[in-house]
């Protein structure tokens, strides 16, 4: 039964082949084929949140096999022994195949396609085979790492109801989620918030009001330009967040373990904020604004007015609401970048979305990015703004936790 929201798909596989078969065009191997893997993993049409576990586990065995011939950084969970004048190029090629080959076998002809004209710019020798060798152990280790983190737990959802009354039968998304092992958490409810506002609370009556007006589908009070920022996030797959992370990978004067490093980190802070905003979604159950708002007369809030026939500007996501996980994402993905490059004005991040037909949005701040990202999802009529906050609060602990994990420490 599907029980997610996915996006345009013609639209986005398309755009995913293409990517993947097209030619080297960012700073280095790393960030070639960081692209050429989110758009597998787009093409495969993974669902949200094994797509961030693929994409976490293809960069995590990237970087130790990058960093097991550098010997830039001290070696974390993964050893590995490599000849020091082995082919870094080849090495991300195989780490690449290999995981990719694992995670979305439907699209083993691209990525041997791809994978064959990465090799082809390799010379044949010692070197190429030895980066082949060290490639492959590593993603060997990763799989084996992550082989029993409870991705594959059954889902065993229990609807919330009482005998014999009607319930709709759309099974939420990913409720096992909370059920697997963190990368760099010590459990999933390690950050967990506490419960959102008190719904005779002020604050909740100013969270409901607020996207009552700006985040209902016939509105005009929201903008042109807020709406075209609403159907931009409406995105929820890695091949969003990966190219502001990309932004600054490609700065000049990159070095390459520098960047598989970052955008490791950048991936295991991202999987780990699912978990943990999971987690604390199917604890608390929260309503999502369009059941809210239809029943704005039964909250126990006088200032709380119901909107019979209320719609959100975009399909609501069929899980809880508090917290959001879109902020959770960006604000891992934030504290990554604040870690790497500090929190002033940054090389311009860019992304683009498959959501808004393409378009593209930049920002010359990581905080600039965060936020949008918050105010995007009440636009979208489909996250209360305590919920934002929360979210890119929960994201940012993660994110900073995962910048000290052993697994990818700095010195």
């Amino acid at each position: 039964m599907k029980h997610y929201r996915t996006h345009p798909l013609p639209a986005l596989v398309v755009a995913a082949a293409a990517c993947l078969a097209a030619p080297a065009l960012q700073a280095d191997a790393v960030t070639d084929w960081n692209a050429k893997a989110a758009a597998a993993v787009a093409a495969a049409k993974l669902p949200p949140h094994p797509s961030y576990r693929a994409m976490a586990m293809t960069q995590m065995a990237v970087y130790e096999a990058v960093n097991a011939i550098t010997r830039r950084y001290p070696q974390g969970r993964v050893k590995l022994e490599a000849d020091a004048n082995a082919s870094v190029d080849a090495a991300i090629a195989e780490a690449n195949r290999v995981m990719l080959s694992k995670l979305v076998p439907g699209q083993q002809a691209a990525i041997d396609s791809a994978y064959q004209a990465a090799l082809s710019s390799v010379p044949a020798g010692p070197a190429r085979d030895a980066g082949r060798a060290a490639g492959e152990q590593a993603a060997a280790a990763v799989l084996a790492w992550r082989a029993d983190d409870g991705a594959a737990t059954p889902e065993s959802y229990r609807p919330l109801t009482s005998p014999g009354r009607y319930v709709p039968t759309v099974t939420p998304a990913f409720p096992q989620w909370p059920q697997r092992t963190p990368w760099v958490m010590a459990r999933a409810d390690q950050f967990r918030p506490g419960p959102p506002p008190s719904l005779k609370s002020a604050r909740w009556a100013r969270d409901f009001n607020e996207i009552k007006v700006i985040g209902a589908r016939d509105n005009a009070q929201r903008s042109a330009a807020q709406s075209d920022i609403a159907r931009f996030w409406e995105a929820t797959g890695p091949g969003i967040y990966f190219p502001v992370a990309r932004s600054i990978a490609d700065a000049p004067g990159r070095e390459i373990t520098q960047n598989a490093r970052l955008l490791a980190l950048a991936g295991i802070a991202m999987d780990d904020a699912l978990t943990a905003v999971m987690d604390a979604k199917y604890r608390y159950h929260f309503w999502r604004p369009v059941t809210a708002i239809r029943n704005g007369d039964v909250d126990g809030n006088a200032a709380t007015a119901r909107a019979a026939a209320w719609l959100p500007f975009i399909d609501t996501p069929m899980h809880p609401e508090y917290p959001c996980a879109h902020c959770s994402l960006a604000g891992s993905l934030g504290a990554v970048l604040k870690a790497e490059v500090g929190a002033g004005t940054v090389p311009r991040l860019t992304t683009t979305s498959p959501t808004a037909n393409g378009a593209v949005r930049s920002w010359t701040t990581i905080e600039g990015f965060v936020q949008e990202v918050s105010e995007a999802r009440i636009y979208d009529g489909v996250h209360f703004r305590t919920s934002t906050e929360v979210g890119t609060e929960l994201g940012r602990k993660i994110g900073e936790l995962a910048v000290g994990s052993p697994a990818l420490a700095r010195n």
